[in-house]
C-alpha cells in the first residue's frame, strides 16, 4: 500500500521552554493537525494557532484548565481525549494504601517542571491522604540526577510508599523509576501498564494505548474533512489495574487477594 501521510515528530526532552518553538514550527510548516500531549504542549500549540485543527490527549479535565468550552461541543479549533489520570489521584492513593494497610507516611514524587500537572495532582492527593490519615512528603525531580537524587532522600526517610505522579517525563524515566523503587525497597504507584511492564509495583488508569488510538481516529476523520468542533471531547472509560507480582516479590510484599481478584493483569 502507498503512503499519503506524512508525521512530524517534535520532543522537547522535558525542556518546556522550548515548546512554544516547536509549535511554532510545525505551524510553520503548515501541517494538517497537531496532535500534543500533557497540558504544556497543548497550551503551546493552542498559543501558536487557531485554525490548525489540535487533537490534544491530556490526564486533566479539558474544560476545567480552558481548553475547550465544553465536552460535547468544544468549539474552536480543539478536540481530543481526556483520560482522567489527575481525577484518579485519590483512587490511587486508595488501592496503594489497600496494598499497605500499615503505610503511615507516603512520598509524593512530581515534576516541578510541570507546574500545572503538580499543582492538580496535589490538588487531589492532599485531601484524600487526610481522608485516609496519611502524611504525605512531596518530592521534586524534574531531571534523570534529581530522580536519583530523590530516592537517595527516600533512603534515610524511609516513607512507607510512593506515589508517582503522571507526567511525561516520568513516563519516559519509567524503567530508571522501577529500578530505584525496587533498589531502595519502595513500594510506588503509577499511573499506567507501562509502569509495571517495566518491573514497576502496581498501576491504575486509563488504558494510554487505547486512548492513542482514539486520538489516531479523531486525526484520521479531520484529515478527511471533519471540523474538530464537530468532534466530541472523548472521555477514556476504560481503567487498569496492573500488578507486577515479582516485584511483589522482591518487595517481601503480600498482595491481598481482594486486590489480585480485581486486577485487570497480573505480571508473572
Amino acid at each position: 500500500m502507498g503512503e499519503n501521510v506524512a508525521i512530524e515528530y517534535r520532543w522537547a526532552e522535558n525542556q518546556l521552554d522550548q515548546l512554544p518553538m516547536l509549535a511554532a514550527d510545525l505551524v510553520r510548516r503548515q501541517v494538517a493537525v497537531i496532535t500534543p500531549a500533557g497540558i504544556p504542549s497543548i497550551f503551546a500549540a493552542k498559543a501558536a494557532t487557531s485554525t490548525i485543527p489540535i487533537v490534544f490527549m491530556t490526564g486533566d479535565d479539558p474544560v476545567r484548565v480552558g481548553l475547550v468550552a465544553s465536552l460535547s461541543q468544544p468549539g474552536g479549533n480543539l478536540t481530543g481525549i481526556a483520560f482522567l489520570t489527575t481525577e484518579l489521584a485519590a483512587k490511587r492513593l486508595e488501592l496503594l494504601r489497600e496494598l499497605l494497610p500499615k503505610a503511615v507516611r507516603v512520598a509524593i514524587l512530581v515534576n516541578p517542571a510541570s507546574a500545572a500537572q503538580t499543582e492538580a495532582t496535589l490538588r487531589e492527593v492532599e485531601p484524600a491522604a487526610r481522608t485516609m490519615g496519611l502524611q504525605i512528603q512531596v518530592f521534586n525531580a524534574s531531571t534523570s540526577r534529581e530522580v536519583g537524587a530523590a530516592f537517595e532522600t527516600m533512603e534515610r526517610e524511609r516513607p512507607d510508599g510512593l506515589f508517582v505522579a503522571p507526567d511525561p517525563f516520568f513516563a519516559a524515566r519509567r524503567v530508571q523509576l522501577a529500578h530505584l523503587a525496587t533498589r531502595y525497597a519502595v513500594p510506588a504507584i503509577y499511573i499506567g501498564h507501562e509502569f509495571p511492564e517495566a518491573g514497576g509495583l502496581i498501576s491504575y488508569g486509563a488504558n494510554i494505548a487505547d486512548a492513542w488510538r482514539q486520538a489516531g481516529v479523531y486525526t484520521g476523520r479531520i484529515l478527511k474533512g471533519t471540523k474538530p468542533a464537530d468532534l466530541p471531547v472523548v472521555q477514556a472509560s476504560k481503567f487498569e489495574l496492573v500488578i507486577n507480582a515479582e516485584t511483589a516479590r522482591i518487595l517481601k510484599l503480600t498482595v491481598p487477594p481482594s486486590l489480585l481478584a480485581r486486577a485487570d493483569e497480573v505480571i508473572e
